[in-house]
């Protein structure tokens, strides 16, 4: 339920997250990490910002990753929750995640991730 206990104010509305972008001052890091978890990134540009990279999650999310500027400061409080389907582990670091496990990527960011 939204906020205020309310219910959908119709049946046919449907808010979807569509972008998530995390600024971050290790890139390439992030990367590796999110990587890790099962996301393929592409390297992109558009007009005179900044090269950065975009996955394509389930549903069609796009998650970006960009390089921190004083303009757009490094995304620290946030907690990002990912479900990584078809895979028996995924790799973070050294270490292979089974089931539901709560680990934090290079930028001190909580991510929940549960493998099933």
């Amino acid at each position: 339920m939204p906020p205020g206990g309310a219910g959908p104010a119709s049946k046919e509305l449907l808010v979807c997250i569509g972008l998530v972008v995390l600024y971050t001052e290790r890139l390439e890091e992030c990367r590796d990490f999110y990587s890790g978890l099962g996301l393929a990134f592409a390297r992109e540009k558009h007009g005179a910002g900044p090269e950065h990279y975009a996955a394509v999650l389930g549903e069609g999310v796009v998650l970006e990753l960009y390089p921190a500027s004083s303009a757009r400061p490094a995304t620290g409080s946030l907690r990002l929750g990912l479900v990584v389907r078809g895979k028996d582990a995924v790799a973070v670091g050294p270490a292979q995640l089974t089931g539901r496990q709560i680990v934090t990527d290079p930028d001190g960011r909580t991510v929940d991730v549960l493998v099933r």
